[in-house]
């Protein structure tokens, strides 16, 4: 298996939520996607780990995953220790992407910005030849990081305004999270207001390139143009 783009995020519904559509959109444009969960969100209010590892293929199937894996890491105790790095570094040796998405590292939840650091020092890792004389090392030319829920400016915005629907329609493959009505109502929204809340957020980041839906992401790195001339958005 070798992947275009692979996003790596904390838990099940995390990737649905941040980058799904431009996932799909790469997926569309004959790229090969592909997503890894660290954990199967054990810890949660809702649902059962195989609960959500069953609703994370069924999302990954409208998402048009070529692959989607799921390392069992401890939900809401992920550390980025030594056993936790070499053992992703080894996946994104055997996947080989070209991108990888991690979550802002910035972030309410300990284990979304611990996922940010352990998918970051992975991938350094994983490009280094004397790590495993069994695999090839493998380090992705580019990081990217969604940022779709930091109070940040992103370096560039994709835009999903094709994709949005069926970045929902993937989201709410997790019925145990938002089908169902009962314990953690306080915590969950209801679907109507998880497609009101997001659909508002993707409305803002779209706005910023003028289409109706983006997904917002942040590189560290400068960004080269070639073309000035042919450069999208306008200023005025």
């Amino acid at each position: 298996m070798s992947l275009d783009v692979l996003a790596i995020a904390a838990h099940p519904d995390d990737v649905e939520q941040t980058c799904g559509g431009t996932l799909l959109r790469m997926a569309e444009m004959g790229y090969r996607a592909g997503a890894l969960d660290l954990t199967a969100g054990d810890m949660g209010t809702r649902g059962s780990p195989e609960e959500r590892m069953a609703e994370a293929e069924a999302a990954a199937q409208i998402m048009l995953l070529r692959w989607r894996g799921n390392l069992r890491f401890p939900d809401a105790r992920l550390e980025n220790n030594i056993a936790a790095r070499m053992t992703l570094a080894q996946k994104i040796r055997e996947l080989r992407p070209r991108v990888v998405i991690l979550p802002y590292w910035q972030a309410r939840h300990p284990d979304h910005y611990r996922a940010a650091e352990l998918g970051y020092e992975a991938c350094f890792l994983a490009g280094l030849k004397k790590l495993d004389e069994y695999t090839e090392p493998h380090r992705p030319f580019k990081i990217m990081y969604a940022s779709v829920y930091a109070d940040v400016k992103p370096s560039f915005v994709v835009d999903i305004s094709a994709q949005f629907e069926r970045r929902m329609q993937a989201l709410l493959s997790y019925v145990s999270q938002y089908g169902r009505k009962g314990e953690g109502d306080a915590l969950f929204p209801g679907e109507a207001e998880i497609r009101d809340r997001l659909g508002a957020i993707a409305r803002f980041y779209g706005n910023l390139i003028g289409v109706k839906y983006g997904e917002p992401f942040v590189v560290k790195e400068a960004m080269a143009v070639d073309d000035i001339v042919a450069m999208p958005v306008r200023s005025i």
